[in-house]
């Protein structure tokens, strides 16, 4: 797959841990509206697990969407669609690089959680693994999810606070019903009065999701 034509063609990719050449498994982060791929690399450093390549794509505009995830997904073309295109383009270079998707694990926060869910939905295959931080899958109530494909046993982890200002915790129990039917390994974690953020325990999560993956 790709970049297509919109705000996201050909933006800037940032890079951390080893070389893709030389690297055992990638995580690809995409960052949240009004957040830069320099922030969400900082994660990487958090997780601080030895063999990845991190690769973290910029959005036009810090933004890769202009409205609300839960708007209807025409009113947010052609930012989604452009969106979805750079991380199926990230994948594939990665893959060119030597790392296939079933060595990948993707991971969103906020916006960019979204935009990950929903790409993953769209293209399920075998991924190394699927992080979910304050997002859940795009359009409004009532969005049909008749989604092909299958996760093949991909981990899936989804993290979100019970009274985020942002993100329903109705839409997070949705995504985590949809990754299931759809083949996932899901593990749902809802934090109490946690806010729009990461938590200890997310990382903790995240890095032993990590760490499995490469100690395969």
């Amino acid at each position: 797959m790709t970049a297509k034509p919109g705000p996201h063609p050909n933006g800037p990719v940032h890079t951390a841990g080893v070389p893709l050449a030389e690297a055992r498994a990638a995580l690809v982060l995409v960052h949240g509206r009004g957040a830069t791929a320099e922030s969400i690399l900082e994660l990487a450093d958090e997780l601080a697990v030895p063999g990845y390549a991190y690769l973290a794509p910029q959005a036009a505009g810090q933004t890769w969407y202009p409205y609300s995830f839960l708007a209807p997904m025409a009113r947010n073309e052609p930012g989604l669609s452009s969106g979805l295109a750079t991380i199926g383009a990230v994948l594939g270079a990665v893959a060119a690089g030597g790392v296939p998707p079933a060595r990948t694990v993707l991971l969103g926060f906020s916006q960019g959680a979204c935009l990950t869910l929903e790409y993953t939905a769209r293209y399920a295959q075998r991924y190394g693994g699927v992080v979910g931080l304050s997002g859940g899958l795009l359009g409004p109530p009532g969005t049909p999810r008749d989604y092909a494909g299958t996760l093949g046993g991909t981990p899936v982890f989804l993290g979100c606070s019970d009274h985020d200002p942002h993100i329903p915790q109705t839409r997070v129990e949705e995504s985590a019903a949809v990754f299931t039917a759809l083949g996932g390994a899901v593990t749902l974690r809802i934090y109490p009065n946690m806010g729009h953020t990461v938590n200890p325990a997310e990382i903790t999560a995240v890095r032993a999701l990590l760490t499995a993956l490469v100690e395969a």
